[in-house]
């Protein structure tokens, strides 16, 4: 593992690690959504590659309003910077549109009501769904190598819209990042999002059986099935849930970027999220080079699908000045 230092005096490593985070992110979203349509199944039988139904859905565009908020103020994130900038791209821009999380529509609907976080996560629907991990990247990202501050703004970031094992997800995630980003081993980086996550909470203990199934499997194909069925919640998925799944995908393809968004995109439920997660961490550990310039260019500058501002974005640039940030 190389020391933040090192990367901040390396612009090209840098750049390239941010820019891998973010597209990964943004490509994991977008194949694990096409990976989970039954009409792409019935035709294709699993998501191998992007075509030109893919595109954004809340996943990546809240992630980018992330990244937005963190290079409006600096990197100097606080709760009022960051509630300044979802009343500025959310609330001033008609709100939340299609296929958002549950949280992030009660978050908003709090906002509108005057409530401020943590009470707008605290006293929200669903809070303890993966709305807050799916966005959490960018923060990573601008702590790299830095753990104990990716944990700090992570809170504060997830705090607006989620509670409990919504918050610790995020900071798992984002933990996670910050190691891949100084080029952690797979264990270092999966030990970094473990110990963010209390052990007496469900997030834990799920996290703790998905651990068991993987070390009892040994591979992803014989973990396959039980990471599913062990870990499945009843009508719709949270925290407790997909990032265990997530963070097992990760741990059995061993950080393999096309390997593991096969394996993640294809999960069924929310493998949107599930390969959100895993492109942020494989695209942090290997850099941009590893995905297909093709896929770049397919996701870059996404649909606006639910967050308007975000149709005006493009992904490379918001990751270039991520990137300038951890300096």
């Amino acid at each position: 593992m190389i020391t933040r230092q090192t990367l901040s005096h390396d612009l090209a490593l840098r750049t390239a690690k941010a820019r891998g985070a973010l597209l990964g992110l943004a490509v994991g979203d977008a194949l694990g959504d096409l990976g989970r349509n039954d009409e792409y199944r019935k035709r294709y039988g699993l998501a191998t590659s992007l075509n030109g139904a893919a595109r954004s859905t809340d996943d990546t565009e809240f992630a980018l309003l992330t990244a937005r908020t963190l290079l409006t103020c600096g990197g100097a994130l606080t709760p009022e910077a960051l509630v300044e900038s979802w009343r500025a791209l959310i609330l001033e821009q008609g709100g939340v549109f299609e296929r958002g999380g549950r949280p992030l529509y009660g978050a908003v609907a709090n906002l509108q009501r005057g409530m401020l976080p943590p009470l707008s996560g605290r006293d929200n629907v669903m809070n303890d769904d993966d709305g807050a991990a799916m966005r959490i990247a960018p923060i990573g990202i601008l702590c790299a190598g830095d753990v104990p501050r990716a944990l700090e703004l992570a809170e504060i970031e997830a705090q607006v819209s989620h509670d409990g094992d919504g918050i610790w997800a995020a900071q798992a995630v984002a933990a996670a990042v910050a190691v891949a980003m100084v080029d952690g081993s797979t264990d270092e980086i999966l030990s970094a999002a473990r110990a963010a996550i209390p052990a007496d909470s469900w997030l834990g203990r799920a996290q703790a059986r998905a651990d068991a199934i993987c070390s009892e499997a040994g591979c992803i194909e014989a973990a396959w099935e039980r990471l599913h069925d062990d870990l499945w919640t009843p009508v719709h998925s949270v925290s407790a849930e997909a990032i265990p799944q997530a963070l097992a995908v990760f741990r059995l393809t061993d950080g393999d970027f096309r390997r593991g968004l096969f394996w993640a995109c294809n999960f069924g439920r929310d493998a949107d999220t599930i390969g959100a997660v895993v492109g942020a961490l494989t695209g942090a550990r290997h850099g941009v080079g590893v995905i297909p310039p093709e896929w770049i260019e397919r996701v870059r500058r996404p649909s606006g699908v639910c967050l308007r501002f975000a149709a005006q974005e493009d992904i490379v640039a918001l990751a270039d000045g991520l990137a300038a940030l951890i300096v």
